[in-house]
């Protein structure tokens, strides 16, 4: 099989789809591996470390127009989707809820498309997301400790106090991956933590996990509004697999929340939580609306480049092997829960919370399996 990665150019993204470990690993798997020049720059990986892995350097079309699997980080921007093709994989994240242009891209194209945040795992958990809701989890504290600085806008509050002054109050609405990395992080600093979420399940856990440490509340909306009307930092960390994240914040909340304080919406490729979210860049992170600082970066694990990429290849490299192994219908009909991850096939939207969240036709994967 062959394998291409091209360099990414989402703004200020520096993950690369494969590690020069994954490329020798694929072709010691005897596939070929053809990397754009430089797309390892992000991470401090050379091309002749690539080179030295047994791959081949080579033009972004050059990528493109021999890759039988096309395996990268960030959904494909415009100027890539043009670039597929319908005897094409594509094996990234897409988070095609609530992005319609690019859905109908990808529909246009026929390629296969297959999205890492919907492949699931024998224990229920969404394994190849996993990795990024950790380090996206723990990065919204720094990022929202940041973001309180005076300076960027904030109230001008340390989360974690000194001797003397109170902590910042921290609220995450979610108790799952992202929000049990956020509240560790956050415990470290010594902020006054609170986590809100709707299963009595998740709940205890948390509690077993943080000893106390941490302050759990069944969500209702009335505790939600009472929750953030005096939070320093509040962190969306909503997940509805495939789906747009619901709008759990509306307007009309922050104007009751402290001016300066800060949103950090860790769903943001998703639509995100808040309702006054709109996704930003790493280049301009942050704006202020209705007083509050929201901070909505739709790819902060890219600002930790190294770390999220080595991470994210090892959620990612079995299941590649897989494909490319087996060939892709293969590993999808031998494989359930890799066929969750199928997002769109031959133009048509193979995951239902993808057709409900955009009013379009669905067609179960299962019943492309024969097309592909």
């Amino acid at each position: 099989m062959r394998i291409g990665c091209p360099k990414e150019i989402k703004n200020h993204e520096y993950r690369v789809g494969l590690t020069p470990e994954s490329a020798a690993e694929l072709v010691a798997h005897g596939h070929s591996v053809t990397m754009e020049t430089g797309a390892g720059d992000g991470i401090g990986a050379s091309d002749d470390a690539y080179i030295a892995a047994g791959a081949t350097i080579a033009s972004v079309d050059e990528v493109f127009e021999t890759a039988d699997i096309i395996v990268k980080v960030k959904e494909p921007q415009e100027a890539e989707r043009k670039r597929l093709r319908a005897d094409q994989t594509l094996y990234t994240y897409l988070h095609l809820a609530p992005d319609a242009p690019q859905t109908n891209d990808l529909i246009d194209s026929g390629a296969t498309c297959i999205a890492y945040e919907t492949v699931t795992s024998a224990r229920g958990g969404l394994p190849l997301l996993k990795p990024m809701s950790q380090v996206a989890g723990r990065m919204s504290v720094q990022a929202g400790a940041a973001a309180l600085e005076k300076a960027k806008g904030g109230r001008g509050v340390l989360l974690g106090g000194v001797p003397g002054v109170a902590p910042g109050k921290i609220v995450i609405i979610g108790g799952g991956v992202v929000g049990r990395n956020a509240a560790q992080m956050a415990v470290g600093l010594g902020a006054d933590v609170t986590i809100l979420d709707r299963s009595n399940d998740v709940l205890e856990s948390i509690d077993q996990q943080f000893g106390g440490a941490v302050k759990t509340v069944y969500s209702s909306q009335s505790l939600l509004e009472a929750a953030i009307k005096d939070a320093d930092v509040v962190v969306g960390a909503v997940l509805i697999p495939g789906a747009a994240a619901p709008k759990l914040v509306t307007r009309e909340m922050l104007k009751t929340m402290q001016p300066g304080a800060v949103l950090v919406d860790v769903a943001i490729d998703q639509g995100g939580c808040f309702e006054t979210s709109r996704a930003t860049t790493h280049a301009d992170p942050i704006y202020i609306e209705e007083g509050i600082v929201h901070y909505c970066v739709a790819n902060m694990p890219g600002a930790v480049a190294r770390t999220s990429t080595y991470a994210l290849n090892n959620a990612t490299l079995p299941h590649l092997l897989q494909l490319a192994d087996l060939g892709v219908a293969e590993a999808l009909r031998r494989d359930p829960h890799l066929l969750n991850g199928l997002n769109v096939a031959k133009g048509v939207v193979t995951c239902e919370p993808v057709a409900v969240a955009q009013n379009l036709p669905y067609t179960p994967a299962a019943d492309m399996l024969a097309q592909l």
